[in-house]
């Protein structure tokens, strides 16, 4: 068998108390791990459930920044010990604490071992919203070998706002990602703009176009509007969920997806990369 299995925990929050949200997730790993699971794959910045502030109020800011944590702290340590009790690889997010600097908005990916394998800072962040404006962004997208029952899996991430950009996912794929993991904030359907499931669609093409698979966890209502959902190297719908709080499995087809870039034309073989050089210009070049 060459099926990955990747677990959406889509959950609501518990908002700034972080204790209240880590014992929420291990119940939803030990649930995603009872199911077969290989990856549990959180919503974003889960250890304060993505809660903001009122930036109108004399010193919230400051206290609300006391909710960042290390990549060492207990709350990491413990989803750690998790996996690796469980025999499951687990993504966790968070809002990391930075010496001398602004937070980031983290995923650490932490293998069956216990391992942390991959930490990926997002680096599109939402500047144009107060509650990120600011923070540190990332600086590269990064894969990883990730040891799973299956053998290895290359695992690359994105974080919500990262995947209105072809550019992250493409990178992704030129470094070899088999599988995109997607924490996610936001509304995905339900959105006041009226875009109805564009933001599904566009996710849909970034796994076709790159011949990689994607899977994507949100928050369920009330935080967010849910729609977990996974596709895989062909486009194909996986799993797209409801907006209650559930576990959805998404099942990825390793060898099937090997197969298909060695026989398909799309992804990276016939790139004419000496054109595209307005890509990497700032705005203000010519």
């Amino acid at each position: 068998m060459s099926l990955l299995k990747i677990a959406l925990l889509q959950m609501s929050s518990c908002g700034l108390d972080q204790e209240k949200n880590l014992q929420k997730g291990i119940k939803f790993c030990e649930r995603a791990a009872s199911m077969g699971a290989d990856i549990a794959l959180f919503p974003e910045m889960w250890n304060i459930g993505y809660t903001s502030y009122n930036p109108h109020k004399k010193g919230i800011y400051e206290k609300w920044l006391q909710n960042a944590i290390t990549i060492d702290s207990d709350f990491i340590k413990t989803y750690r010990l998790l996996a690796k009790k469980l025999n499951m690889a687990i993504a966790i997010t968070y809002l990391e604490k930075l010496e001398n600097s602004k937070p980031r908005n983290t995923v650490s990916l932490i293998d069956r071992n216990g391992e942390i394998v991959l930490t990926y800072a997002k680096i599109h962040l939402c500047d144009f919203d107060f509650l990120e404006f600011g923070f540190t962004a990332g600086n590269e997208f990064s894969v990883c070998d990730l040891d799973t029952k299956i053998g290895k899996v290359k695992i690359g991430a994105m974080i919500c706002f990262d995947r209105e950009f072809p550019e992250s996912a493409r990178i992704l794929m030129l470094r070899g990602a088999d599988i995109i993991l997607v924490p996610n904030a936001c509304n995905l359907v339900e959105d006041k703009e009226g875009f109805g499931d564009i933001r599904l669609q566009q996710i849909k093409v970034r796994a076709f176009e790159n011949m990689t698979c994607i899977a994507v966890t949100n928050y369920a209502k009330p935080d967010d509007d849910g729609y977990s959902c996974a596709f895989d190297m062909k486009g194909r719908e996986l799993i797209v969920g409801d907006n209650a709080e559930n576990i959805f499995i998404a099942k990825f087809d390793i060898a099937e997806l090997r197969r298909y870039r060695d026989d398909e034309v799309w992804g990276h073989k016939f790139r004419k990369v000496n054109c595209y050089g307005d890509l990497i210009k700032n705005k203000s070049e010519k």
